[in-house]
């Protein structure tokens, strides 16, 4: 039988990740004790350092200042395309009216 996605918290990988460096565990150990695979321990622990970095990864951020990046990404990507919105109304609105004044 196949083993079912687990789905976890921002603040649960951040705090299962500090298992590791900050309490000596090693990963396998960690892994068995909360009976999640080594693989997304691996990821939960490489991902900060890399955040820390300045590295804005493609998932959802775990530090605080990738998380707040990441908010204003989608801001921006969010007006640029009701911006992009507002400027075919216009230019539709505009070639209406030159039309009525022909």
């Amino acid at each position: 039988m196949a083993r079912q996605r687990s789905s976890f918290s921002t603040e649960f990988k951040r705090e299962a990740a500090g298992l590791v460096p900050e309490q000596g565990y090693s990963v396998a150990q960690a892994a068995r004790a909360v009976d999640v695979g080594e693989t997304p321990w691996r990821r939960w622990i490489d991902q900060p350092r890399a955040e820390r970095g300045g590295v804005t990864p493609k998932s959802k951020a775990l530090t605080p200042e990738q998380q707040r990046i990441q908010e204003l990404e989608s801001r921006i990507n969010r007006l640029e395309r009701e911006k992009a919105i507002l400027k075919k109304a216009t230019a539709l609105l505009m070639s209406d009216d030159l039309d009525r004044t022909r």
